[in-house]
C-alpha cells in the first residue's frame, strides 16, 4: 500500500515572493491525486516546513499554512518539519508503518531541496518512492530554471532512488495501491 505526501505547499512558499513554476497546474495535480487516494483509502500527508520560534515561518505562522486552494477534506495528516528530509526527526516513518504503508508517492516542494531529500531518505528506509513527474516544483535559481530543476531531478532520481512517472499514469487504485 502506498500513502501520498504533499511537502511545503504552504503560504509563504507557494505566494511568496519567488513564485513557484506552474504553481496552479501542480496544485490541479494535486487535487486529482487526492481524490483518487481518498477513493481508494489511500493514507494523504501534508508536510509543513517550519522554523524555530521566532522566524517567519515559525510553528502556527499564517506563512506555514496550507494553500487554500488544496482541497482538504479534514482526514489527512498534516505534520511539521524542520529539515528538508518529511522523515527527520518527524513520526512519518512510523505512521506509515502503522498504516501498513510501503511505498510513498512523493510530491510537492521544493524539488532540489524537500522533494529530493525525502526520496532519498524514502529509499534508505526501505520504502518504495514513487515521485510525480509533473508533482512538484520549484521557483527559477540565478542559475537554473524551474524547468530545469524539475527534469534534472527527475532524471537524477529515477531508479536508484524513485520511479518517475506521470500524474495521468499513477493510479492508488488498482495496481498503484497493492
Amino acid at each position: 500500500m502506498y500513502a501520498l505526501l504533499i511537502l511545503d505547499m504552504q503560504v509563504g512558499l507557494v505566494q511568496g515572493p519567488d513564485k513557484p513554476w506552474q504553481a496552479q497546474a501542480l496544485i490541479s495535480t494535486l487535487n486529482s491525486l487526492m481524490s483518487d487516494a481518498r477513493q481508494s483509502h489511500t493514507p494523504i500527508f501534508l508536510a509543513r516546513h517550519t522554523g524555530p520560534a521566532g522566524s517567519p515561518i515559525e510553528p502556527g505562522s499564517p506563512l506555514t499554512q496550507i494553500v487554500q486552494e488544496l482541497e482538504l477534506r479534514g482526514n489527512e495528516v498534516i505534520f511539521n518539519k524542520s529539515r528538508p528530509s518529511a522523515f527527520f526527526m518527524t513520526e512519518l516513518a512510523q505512521q506509515l508503518h502503522a498504516r501498513g504503508c510501503t511505498g510513498i508517492v512523493v510530491t510537492g516542494m521544493k524539488t532540489q531541496y524537500c522533494v529530493d531529500s525525502t526520496c532519498r531518505a524514502a529509499k534508505d528506509l526501505g520504502f518504495d518512492a514513487v515521485l510525480i513527474a509533473d508533482g512538484h516544483t520549484c521557483s527559477d535559481t540565478p542559475l537554473l530554471t524551474a524547468r530545469q530543476i524539475v527534469a534534472h531531478h527527475n532524471a537524477t532520481l529515477a531508479e536508484p532512488f524513485c520511479r518517475v512517472i506521470l500524474a495521468k499514469e499513477w493510479s492508488f487504485q488498482g495496481t498503484g495501491s497493492d
